[in-house]
């Protein structure tokens, strides 16, 4: 069985912009795509429409072949420990969503492709995607093609960004990406582009993307249609 690679990085602005474009060269040298997860606000003093070389860094980046994937809308707006799109009602989660799109469209970056920070979604919000013309979900779990209603099994594993960032969890990440790619599943790893400028997380994760690329694992992003999976593999995720 063949099994499918999907890389992503959050946590993207302009203090983290230059260590998330070390680790993308990486990863075209291995010609793996990348999908950057983006969000309007992050903090209490972020916007990235105020941070224009950013916004040229995911446009090019975008052009090149990653994957712009929408991650929440005011991370300062949140309860600690609590993800932005965690428990809220269709109808707020519509409103962020809203606001959201219309800044992204604003930067050229609009995109139909949705992963909640903290990768965990109130059904309010699974509701309020599709309403608002978003095609794609990723989840904690699997990825949800939200025009069919189907969801391919495949549980996110990283560092940051809602991980944990010891190296004793980056071992795990490794070994855990090792086991799946060998039963040909969908690897999906994740990192903070916060943790990057941390040499060990960084080949943690470069680790991790070697392993599943050894067992043949094709390099994808999120996309829409998503990429078919195996059958047999979905399964065993």
């Amino acid at each position: 069985m063949t099994g499918q690679l999907i890389v992503s990085i959050s946590g993207i602005e302009a203090r983290t912009q230059a260590d998330a474009e070390q680790f993308c060269a990486q990863l075209d040298a291995r010609d793996v795509p990348v999908s950057l997860l983006v969000a309007p606000r992050l903090g209490a003093d972020y916007r990235l429409d105020r941070d224009l070389d950013t916004v040229d860094w995911l446009v090019r980046r975008r052009a090149a072949g990653a994957a712009i994937v929408l991650h929440g809308f005011d991370e300062a707006a949140t309860k600690k420990r609590r993800g932005e799109f965690a428990t809220l009602p269709a109808h707020e989660a519509n409103l962020r969503l809203l606001g959201a799109d219309r800044i992204m469209e604003h930067l050229g970056l609009r995109t139909r492709l949705f992963a909640a920070p903290g990768w965990n979604v109130s059904p309010g919000t699974v509701r309020a995607l599709p309403r608002n013309g978003f095609r794609l979900l990723a989840g904690l779990h699997g990825v949800t093609d939200l025009v069919v209603d189907h969801t391919a099994r495949a549980r996110v594993i990283g560092v940051g960004a809602g991980f944990l960032t010891a190296p004793w969890w980056c071992r795990m990440v490794v070994a855990t990406s090792d086991r799946i790619a060998h039963r040909g599943g969908v690897v999906r790893l994740s990192v903070g582009a916060r943790q990057l400028a941390k040499p060990g997380i960084a080949v943690a994760m470069l680790n991790a993307v070697d392993t599943a690329l050894g067992y043949g694992c094709l390099p994808e992003v999120y996309r829409w249609p998503p990429a078919p999976v195996d059958i047999a593999s979905e399964l065993s995720a």
